[in-house]
């Protein structure tokens, strides 16, 4: 079938969805360099940069998310496609001008891994003070940790990191609150039809009318397995258990949720999916603290969802309430 999209040349796509982000939200993004979408207003002298970087196509994740109490600076990639460590390097650059901090934090997926490691080695060779983190909250990547992917987790790492860094905390401070974070979470996806890549038209992966994957990743990797369509229900609880299973949630625990829409799967079915979640925390007697559901990074047109959960303690839960003022999450 002929891929349908609003574009124009495909070679401008990365170029023109970042001016049209611009464009939209003055007051809240700028481009700094080469497609490198910085904060309007930059942040108060002395206080820590947060920098991220990955590929486009899965808007508003990752530029989306630039702004008063969340990130600094965001390095886009082509579609699907890590940045360059040179253009990394420049984003951190800017990070750290006249002596500034920075944390970058880094999805675990291959290209933006290898270039966020390169930009790291060459900005301390530069002496630039900046330390780095890598999010791999998918268990659908196994018992190994580090084998796993990051889906949406890399959310919460930018609200919790961004808010401490907007109160002034240092960059040790702001990496501790980072990683407590991201150890304390789980995420999984489910996948019913799958993306287009919009420069070429092509399908990323195949699956049939009723069926469905659990584990999937973010550019239709393999998941655990392929089954018949379940019901959103069904759905729900199977992933909610292995969540709560994997993380070790234990009766009167406080944990967030999110439920992150993939691109064509509905706010309706969005909002069915967590309101089953809700019902099975409270018959587990586990407190659902904070939550959010919509579209925090998406891949095009997939239809499907992932859900993350994460153990919430006192300071996580105030850093999650901070105000925050991103293009794409306002908090008040």
């Amino acid at each position: 079938m002929r891929m349908k999209k609003f574009i124009n040349e495909p070679t401008n796509l990365v170029g023109e969805l970042l001016e049209g982000m611009v464009l939209a939200f003055p007051d809240k993004v700028q481009l700094s360099g080469r497609n490198i979408v910085a904060r309007a207003w930059p942040k108060e002298s002395g206080k820590v940069r947060l920098v991220t970087l990955g590929g486009s196509g899965h808007e508003p994740g990752l530029s989306g998310f630039v702004g008063e109490g969340m990130l600094d600076y965001s390095v886009a990639g082509g579609i699907f496609a890590a940045p360059g460590a040179p253009r990394c390097l420049e984003g951190i650059r800017s990070a750290c001008a006249e002596g500034a901090s920075a944390l970058l934090i880094v999805l675990n997926h291959a290209g933006d891994v290898l270039s966020g490691n390169i930009a790291m080695e060459m900005a301390l060779r530069e002496g630039l003070k900046i330390k780095m983190i890598i999010t791999h909250e998918d268990i659908a990547g196994g018992p190994n940790l580090e084998d796993r992917r990051g889906l949406v987790g890399f959310f919460p790492v930018y609200k919790v990191a961004g808010a401490a860094a907007e109160q002034g905390a240092s960059l040790d401070a702001c990496l501790e609150i980072a990683e407590r974070m991201e150890r304390n979470m789980r995420s999984l996806a489910v996948a019913v039809n799958t993306a287009t890549h919009p420069s070429t038209g092509q399908p990323i992966f195949e699956l049939g009318d009723d069926e469905m994957e659990i584990g999937m990743g973010q550019h239709g990797e393999a998941g655990t397995g392929r089954m018949k369509l379940k019901s959103a229900d069904e759905t729900a609880e199977i992933m909610l258990n292995m969540l709560l299973s994997d993380l070790q949630v234990a009766t009167g625990e406080e944990i967030l949720v999110l439920i992150n829409g993939a691109g064509a799967t509905t706010l309706m079915e969005l909002l069915i999916v967590f309101r089953r979640v809700a019902q099975v925390l409270t018959a587990k007697k586990i407190k659902l603290i904070r939550s959010a559901v919509g579209e925090f990074i998406t891949t095009q047109e997939q239809a499907g969802f992932q859900m993350l959960i994460a153990r919430m303690d006192p300071e996580l839960i105030e850093l999650w309430d901070a105000p925050a003022d991103a293009p794409f999450f306002v908090k008040r």
